[in-house]
C-alpha cells in the first residue's frame, strides 16, 4: 500500500526537475477517484495542489493520514481546524512563488495602465489610428510616479512592494493582521492608490474584504489586482464597477469558484468593460522556477515526517505531524 497519496500528476514534478523521495511509495490519484477514500485508510500523507475544490473533512475520518502537504502557500482546500481535531497536520510551502506573483502584478497593472488588453483586436480590425488616439488621450501611464497600495504584507506582499518600488512607484501598505507603524488603514490605501494589489489569505476576516463600498473609495482610474484568493473580492461588485466606469480596470487570477461558473459576473461584462479586464486561470505563481522550489520543499517536508520522523515544517493548523 502507498505511503503517500498525491492528487496532482507525478509528471508535474518531473517537468520541473523534481524527483519525489525514492524511499516512499507514492500513488497518484484523481481527486474524484472512487479509490481515494480507501487508499487513505493506509497512506500516511496526502499531497495536494493549492488550487482545486475543497476536500471535505469526512474524507479524512478513519484514515491513516498524518500530514496534508500542499504544494503551494494557500491551504484553504481543507479545513485546518477540523483536521487538527483529527490529529492531522496541514502544511503549505510559503515564499517560492513570491517573485512570480509580484511579476504578475507588475505585468498586468502595467498592461492595464497602458490600455493594452483592447489594442490588439482594434489593430486587427483596421482601427490603428483611432485606437492609438484613444489610448494617448486616455493618458498612458508607467509605474514610475504612481502609488501602489499593497494589501497584505507577507512574503508575497513584500516581494510585490519591492518590485514596484524598484520601478519607481511609491508603495503604501496595509495589513489587517499586523499593526505596522509604516502602514495605513484600508480606506486610506484604497482612496490613495493608483494600483491596489491584494496579498492576504482567505479567512473569515478577509472574505468579502473588497466589496462595492471599498471599490467606491478607489480612484475612478485605479487598477485592482487580485492574485490572492477569489473570495476576497465581491465579483459582482467588481463587474458592476467596471461596467459603470467607477474603476479603471482589474486583473483577476483567482475566483470564488474555480473554474468560474459560466454565469460568473466577470465573464459576462460588456465588450467595453472587458477591454479593461484581464482574466487569468490562477497562474500568477505558476512559473517553472516557482514550481521547482515549491515542489522540492513540499516533498522534503513529507520525507521529514514519514522517513525522518521529525515534526513537519510550515504547519498552519498547530499539529506538527
Amino acid at each position: 500500500m502507498p505511503d503517500v497519496i498525491c492528487l496532482r500528476p507525478l509528471e508535474d514534478f518531473a517537468n520541473v526537475g523534481v524527483v519525489p523521495p525514492r524511499a516512499l511509495t507514492i500513488r497518484a490519484l484523481d481527486p474524484e477517484s472512487q479509490e481515494l477514500a480507501e487508499a487513505m485508510r493506509s497512506a500516511e500523507a496526502l499531497v495536494i495542489p493549492a488550487v482545486g475544490p475543497a476536500l471535505e473533512t469526512e474524507l479524512f475520518a478513519g484514515s491513516a493520514i498524518r500530514l496534508v502537504q500542499v504544494t503551494g502557500a494557500g491551504v484553504d482546500r481543507v479545513d485546518g481546524a477540523a483536521l487538527a481535531g483529527l490529529g492531522i497536520a496541514v502544511a503549505g510551502v510559503p515564499g517560492h512563488s513570491a517573485l512570480a506573483v509580484a511579476e504578475y502584478v507588475v505585468a498586468t497593472a502595467a498592461a492595464l495602465k497602458r490600455f493594452l488588453p483592447g489594442s490588439t483586436a482594434a489593430i486587427r480590425a483596421g482601427d490603428y489610428m483611432n485606437v492609438r488616439d484613444r489610448m494617448i488621450r486616455s493618458g498612458l501611464n508607467q509605474l514610475a510616479g504612481l502609488t501602489v497600495g499593497v494589501v497584505g504584507y507577507g512574503i508575497i506582499g513584500q516581494a510585490t512592494a519591492w518590485q514596484c518600488a524598484a520601478l519607481g512607484a511609491t508603495v503604501i501598505l496595509c495589513d489587517p493582521a499586523i499593526d505596522r507603524e509604516d502602514g495605513v488603514e484600508l480606506g486610506e490605501l484604497l482612496a490613495t492608490a493608483d494600483i491596489v494589489t491584494l496579498h492576504v489569505p482567505l479567512q473569515d476576516g478577509t472574505r468579502g474584504m473588497i466589496g462595492a463600498a471599498e471599490i467606491g473609495l478607489m480612484k475612478r482610474d485605479a487598477i485592482l489586482v487580485n492574485a490572492a484568493r477569489g473570495g476576497i473580492v465581491d465579483e459582482a461588485a467588481l463587474a458592476d464597477a467596471l461596467e459603470a466606469g467607477r474603476i479603471g480596470g482589474a486583473a483577476v487570477d483567482v475566483y470564488s469558484r474555480e473554474p468560474p461558473a459560466h454565469d460568473n459576473p466577470l465573464l459576462t461584462v460588456s465588450a467595453a468593460a472587458a477591454h479593461r479586464l484581464i482574466l487569468t486561470p490562477h497562474v500568477a505563481g505558476a512559473t517553472r522556477q516557482a514550481w521547482a522550489g515549491l515542489f522540492a520543499d513540499a516533498w522534503d517536508n513529507v520525507a521529514r515526517v514519514l522517513l525522518q520522523r521529525e515534526p513537519a515544517r510550515n504547519v498552519t493548523n498547530g499539529i506538527t505531524g
